[in-house]
């Protein structure tokens, strides 16, 4: 978060901000969780900036479940891809995990009118 502020990349206006799930919300083992957080930037990244590790979201179709209000659970909109939208849809799941773009931030906006979006790769 400090690197996107000292860039001036510290709002989606500015920057897409993503969150890439690639663990279960609970592992089994707290140590296993993963989730990489994401801003989208055309700034090469260099010896300073250690610790962060550059990446692409690879492009395709997805399905995409918006929540607005409260977005520190984000579980539900998840389940209803994978459990409802999913095996109505025939379609298969594509190798990499759900994703979240933030649309609107808190304390950038109020809380109830945050806004997250779900993206669920396809084959």
């Amino acid at each position: 978060m400090s690197w996107r502020k000292a860039l001036g990349l510290s709002s989606p206006k500015t920057s897409p901000i993503v969150n890439v799930f690639r663990s279960d919300r609970r592992p089994a083992s707290p140590a296993a969780y993963r989730m990489d957080l994401c801003a989208g930037t055309d700034f090469p990244l260099g010896p300073k900036d250690e610790g962060l590790v550059a990446g692409v979201i690879p492009g395709g179709r997805c399905p995409m479940q918006r929540v607005v209000g409260n977005t520190d659970n984000l579980e539900p909109a998840a389940l209803y891809l994978y459990r409802n939208w999913l095996p109505v849809s025939r379609e298969e799941v594509r190798d990499f995990p759900l994703y979240c773009q933030r649309i609107a931030l808190f304390p950038n906006v109020p809380e109830h009118e945050t806004i997250a979006e779900l993206f669920l790769p396809l084959k």
